[in-house]
């Protein structure tokens, strides 16, 4: 007759190189410059990352004022994945001096510093 006891299975701890890399968070920064409007940044992150509109705003403000603003924050090759796709998003047909997309940079979380 089976046992009924459920048996925990056993698995290796993780490397230390592999938490690194599975469990830091990255911050995607998004970086101002004069060549996109408000727009153009809530219409971007609407369909990149599907944000409301007020939090769009918000972030095309921060952008804006500050210089930069912190879109998202996840795991590195999905922080890669996102600033990419904000590499591919286009120039700002609203503007005809854009003549690209957007900048956005992937720095560890808690880091304050994009350069």
């Amino acid at each position: 007759m089976k046992s009924a006891v459920a048996v925990p299975e056993t698995r290796p701890a993780l490397k230390e190189t592999e938490f690194e890399e599975h469990g830091r968070l990255y911050h995607v920064v998004l970086l101002d410059d004069d060549e996109h409007t408000y727009d153009y940044v809530i219409d971007m992150l609407q369909k990149l990352f599907f944000m409301a509109v007020e939090t769009a705003l918000r972030h095309a403000i921060e952008v804006d004022s500050t210089g930069r603003t912190v879109v998202i924050t996840c795991e590195k090759s999905e922080a890669d994945f996102a600033r990419d796709q904000i590499h591919a998003f286009g120039a700002d047909p609203r503007m005809p001096k854009s003549k690209g997309s957007m900048t956005a940079v992937v720095i560890p979380a808690g880091n304050t510093k994009t350069d």
